[in-house]
């Protein structure tokens, strides 16, 4: 299957040819934008350190989309889902968890009105 063409680096004045939005040294910035200045304080104070500790070790142990094995494809684990939001009153307990693939995850928030503003 051929590849879409490489486009120029979103950030301004940047002429960098990437394949995202952002080229790799724009993508970390945006990244570091992004979590100062647009993301929510709630949602920053739950994912901390501790969050990407439990998120690793659920990884680990549950190295597949677990979705994706439901339908009978075998599919690498790339994020970890809440089964029950933490602003639901949800936990990090690994009953309440989750590893899925980006397109499963990317889903199932759009779904559920996740990151769109439907909370």
């Amino acid at each position: 299957m051929p590849y879409r063409p490489k486009r120029p680096c979103s950030y301004p004045g940047c002429p960098i040819l990437t394949d995202g939005h952002f080229c790799e040294q724009h993508e970390k910035e945006e990244a570091k934008r992004y979590e100062k200045y647009d993301r929510d304080p709630a949602v920053k104070k739950r994912y901390n350190r501790t969050w990407k500790r439990i998120r690793d070790r659920y990884i680990a142990a549950h190295p597949l989309c677990e979705r994706c094995e439901r339908n009978g494809r075998i599919t690498p684990a790339m994020e970890v889902h809440h089964i029950k939001p933490l602003s639901q009153g949800g936990s990090n307990d690994f009953a309440n968890l989750m590893s899925l693939c980006t397109p499963c995850h990317s889903e199932i928030t759009a779904r559920d009105g996740g990151r769109w503003g439907n909370r």
